[in-house]
């Protein structure tokens, strides 16, 4: 029989947790005989002291276990278990192109997401702009959706990991979110409870990046890559570039409008479209469903050309409750802004950095983000036809196309984008993708 005060005494004094040791403590966490001021301790002792990789694995897979985790085993899907998980940015759009994307090519994503956090915009926030889209469907629904469209998008439900809900809340008002091993820990038994066999983590790098540095995005990507090998997942990492706005536009149901159009081949912004690909070409390589990457992107190639990809994201909002007609007539489902104008910058030159941050802040400002978890979100406005790092701000070419409810809003945003955009100065070109972190690499 172990005792909390104990547990936590042993790694206050800087010794290592045995598995037995942290099980219990979290299965406390998960029965509510374990204490917030418990917890609270705990999560510092570990902030100061950090976790070796084992512990690491215990901590993931004992809140993985605290709740439900899905067996898909009797669904006999046919096909690799596989998903993808974003550290969040803003204009990150392409879970809505990679889930049907790699379905399209024999995968099956039964994918678990998140709301907007902070400046980060929430897959699942983009997809309640869909009238009808039921994010929280029964289990069984989730599981057919998934085998009949090979993907389907949801919400969390909260018998998945609830020792993390317990934990997250606690650090959230204890400074103790930023720390390595208790993020590993809680990304990754969300996803891991899900059933999968493989999973592609995207950390993202620079200003509108939720690690701070480079090199403390690229520590995050070793551990979760350690972690989660460790817990029976292969899971590779990709460090992305978040210097500035991933796709072309930022707010939940331009983004959805994007994604239509991704997949359609009506138009697909470069960076998007190459993060998105190495995303998607890692997936199948990790589910065998093809030898290498190259032959990975030419499977994608094939189903963005032939429509199959946006067939299977017309499936899976159908599935869900949307309407059945989404990909063909989706300008006559997603709400637009009463007032839709280009912001210019105030003098002309190339743009050699976005606070991609800022940006996300100035969604959230429109009301397209929540400042507190009871905020409704609004989700026509936002920005559209960002320029790019590199491009020339001038009287033709708009910083960005604002909607907005009305003037006032419309000028606060203006305000904000002049000043988190960059005129003038050095322009320093940052790769789409930085790196891939494989097993094999640790």
């Amino acid at each position: 029989m172990f005792l909390a005060q104990e547990i936590i005494r042993k790694k206050r004094d800087g010794e290592t947790l045995s598995n037995e040791e942290i099980q219990f403590f979290i299965q406390g966490v998960a029965d509510d005989s374990i204490s917030e001021g418990q917890i609270a301790a705990f999560a510092m002792t570990i902030f100061f002291n950090e976790m070796t990789m084992d512990e690491r694995i215990a901590l993931t897979c004992a809140m993985r276990d605290s709740g439900m985790v899905i067996d898909w085993s009797q669904m006999n899907f046919g096909g690799p278990i596989v998903d993808k998980h974003s550290t969040g940015g803003v204009g990150d759009v392409t879970s809505l192109m990679l889930g049907p994307m790699v379905a399209a090519c024999g995968g099956f994503v039964p994918m678990i997401s998140g709301r907007g956090l902070g400046h980060t915009g929430g897959t699942l926030d983009k997809l309640e702009s869909i009238p009808g889209y039921n994010i929280t469907p029964n289990n069984e629904t989730f599981g057919q959706v998934t085998k009949e469209a090979g993907v389907a998008i949801i919400g969390q439900t909260g018998d998945l990991a609830p020792a993390d809900k317990r934990v997250y809340a606690t650090r959230d008002i204890t400074a103790t979110v930023d720390n390595i091993s208790l993020i590993t820990a809680s990304i990754l038994s969300k996803k891991l409870a899900a059933g999968l066999e493989s999973l592609v983590m995207d950390v993202k790098v620079g200003s509108g990046a939720f690690m701070p540095t480079f090199e403390a995005s690229e520590e995050l990507a070793k551990s979760i890559v350690a972690v989660a090998n460790g817990a029976g997942t292969k899971t590779t990492a990709i460090l992305t570039d978040m210097n500035q706005v991933l796709a072309s536009s930022a707010g939940n149901a331009l983004e959805v409008r994007e994604a239509v159009q991704f997949l359609t081949g009506e138009y697909r912004n470069p960076r998007l479209y190459e993060v998105t690909m190495a995303l998607c070409a890692e997936m199948l390589v990790l589910g065998n469903l093809a030898s290498n990457t190259a032959q990975a992107r030419e499977q994608l190639q094939t189903v963005l050309d032939n429509g199959k990809a946006a067939q299977c994201f017309g499936q899976m909002v159908a599935g869900l409750g949307g309407p059945v007609d989404f990909i063909e007539n989706y300008d006559d489902y997603l709400e637009v802004a009463p007032l839709v104008r280009p912001v210019y910058a105030k003098e002309h030159g190339v743009v050699s950095a976005m606070d991609t941050r800022g940006i996300g802040m100035a969604v959230v400002g429109m009301g397209g983000g929540r400042r507190v978890a009871s905020d409704k979100i609004d989700y026509a406005v936002g920005f559209e036809q960002f320029i790019r790092l590199g491009q020339e701000a001038d009287d033709k070419t708009p910083l960005a196309v604002i909607h907005a409810r009305d003037e006032a809003q419309w000028q606060q945003a203006a305000n904000a984008l002049q000043q988190v955009i960059t005129v003038g100065g050095e322009y320093q070109p940052t790769p789409e993708v930085y790196r891939q972190i494989r097993a094999d690499d640790l």
